[in-house]
């Protein structure tokens, strides 16, 4: 494999999408440039997989990836489970010719807590198992918190140590907001990616007038709380080192992805992160 495929993960269009419908923000994306998609925090009601699978088929786009957990993140919280709606959600995924689901996080309260974790890895390996069977791979999506060390190791090392099956989808800004080298820990996850989250990291601007220095809680609340979700190219990581060791490291789908756009349009955004990677030699993924 030579190149992989770029495209969008849609978490950062769910109000375009209560805005516009599926279809229009899918046509919005075809317009500028995109093929590919990776959906979460869309509801997958029978109306939008319905959508969803009418915009693919109308602009010659793909969903690389659909979403679900585990079990819910927090008690009443929306959107399908593995648990609850295995049959629907494989069913979605062969409606879309779909065959990547993954995790977003951890439910809420077993972070922090090694044996939560460990067995909450225990059910995700027995469903990623299950959906193999299905032709589906299951793949878990990093935050910054798995880079809790226990014994001297990441717990996200230790996720993936437990299991085989399951599949880990690296997200370069956590990771770098954990402490480590996007690029290199890349690598040592090689043969267990497909799928890489491409978002930026900046540091912002901090504005002192905006501070009571004689509150040093606050000063360092401010101080130490400038990281932000950039624009891929807009930020510190070195894009196009990541994104060869993604290739190296088996990775087939890169998903632009950006948190907060701090009151700019998620589509202007979205050029922008499209423009630096044509800038950058990537023109021919999209």
């Amino acid at each position: 494999m030579d190149k992989g495929k770029i495209g969008v993960q849609m978490m950062m269009l769910a109000g375009k999408v209560k805005e516009l419908g599926v279809y229009e923000t899918m046509r919005r994306l075809h317009d500028m440039g995109y093929r590919c998609v990776e959906v979460s925090q869309i509801p997958m009601t029978q109306e939008n997989v319905s959508e969803l699978k009418r915009a693919c088929g109308d602009f010659g786009m793909e969903v690389a990836a659909l979403s679900a957990s585990v079990e819910p993140m927090y008690p009443g919280a929306p959107g399908e489970t593995l648990a609850d709606d295995f049959d629907k959600i494989v069913a979605d995924c062969k409606t879309l010719d779909c065959s990547y689901l993954r995790i977003g996080m951890l439910p809420f309260s077993y972070m922090g807590d090694k044996d939560a974790v460990l067995a909450f890895t225990g059910k995700a390996e027995a469903y990623a198992q299950r959906l193999a069977a299905e032709g589906i791979d299951l793949y878990y999506h990093n935050h910054h918190v798995e880079f809790e060390k226990y014994g001297g190791k990441y717990l996200l090392d230790i996720m993936k140590d437990s299991t085989s099956r399951l599949g880990f989808e690296l997200d370069v800004h956590w990771i770098q907001r954990g402490g480590e080298n996007p690029v290199e820990f890349i690598k040592r996850y090689a043969g267990r990616i497909s799928l890489l989250h491409l978002k930026d990291y900046r540091i912002g601007k901090f504005d002192a007038s905006k501070v009571d220095m004689g509150d040093m809680a606050a000063f360092m609340a401010a101080f130490t709380g400038t990281v932000e979700f950039a624009e891929v190219g807009e930020g510190n990581l070195d894009m196009k080192a990541i994104i060869e060791a993604g290739l190296a490291a088996g990775s087939r789908y890169f998903l632009i992805e950006q948190d907060n756009q701090y009151g700019r349009d998620p589509f202007d955004c979205l050029q922008t992160s499209k423009d630096n990677l044509e800038k950058l030699g990537y023109g021919a993924w999209f």
